[in-house]
C-alpha cells in the first residue's frame, strides 16, 4: 500500500499535468480531501516539490491563503550547468541526490539505467566513508558524472 505522502504527490503531479504545469490549491481543502493535518501537505511540498525538483511553491498564509506550484520548464543544459555552479555545492546529501536523479530521469535527461547507475555509485553503502565526508565525497561523484553526460551529450551531438 502506497504511504500517504506518495498519493499526494501524485494526486499533485496528475493536476499539474492536466493544468499545464501551473496550479493553485487551498491547503485546508487538500488536507480535508485526504484527511491529515495541513502538515502533512507542507512536508509533501517541502520534500517532493523543491526548486532540485523542477517546481517553484508560492504560498500564503491565513484564511484566504493558497499554494501555488509551478513546473519549470529548463533546458537540459541549463539544468546540469545549474547543477554544477549552484545546485550541488560542495557537499550533498544522500536524499537531495536522489531527488536530483529522479528530477534528471522524470526529464529525460538520463535513463531509468543511468539513474539506477548514479543511485547506486552515491549511496551512503557505496561511498564507504566516515559520514563527515560521506557528502563530500558524494558532491564530487554527482558533478563528475555530471560533467561526463554533458561530454558526452556534446561529442555525440
Amino acid at each position: 500500500m502506497a504511504r500517504l505522502s506518495d498519493v499526494i504527490e501524485e494526486f499533485i503531479k496528475s493536476l499539474l499535468r492536466e493544468s499545464e504545469g501551473k496550479l493553485e490549491l487551498q491547503r485546508n481543502e487538500l488536507a480535508d480531501y485526504f484527511e491529515c493535518a495541513p502538515s502533512q501537505i507542507n512536508y509533501v511540498l517541502a520534500t517532493r516539490f523543491s526548486l532540485n525538483q523542477g517546481y517553484f511553491i508560492e504560498s500564503r498564509r491565513g484564511g484566504g491563503g493558497y499554494i501555488r506550484i509551478l513546473r519549470l520548464d529548463v533546458d537540459k543544459n541549463d539544468y546540469m550547468h545549474y547543477l554544477l555552479s549552484e545546485g550541488i555545492g560542495i557537499k550533498i546529501s544522500e536524499q537531495t541526490a536522489l531527488q536530483i536523479i529522479k528530477r534528471m530521469m522524470e526529464q529525460e535527461y538520463i535513463t531509468q539505467k543511468i539513474a539506477y547507475l548514479i543511485k547506486s555509485a552515491v549511496s551512503d553503502k557505496a561511498i564507504g566513508m566516515p559520514s563527515s565526508l560521506r557528502d563530500n565525497i558524494r558532491a564530487s561523484i554527482m558533478k563528475s558524472m555530471i560533467t561526463a553526460m554533458m561530454a558526452w551529450d556534446s561529442r555525440n551531438a
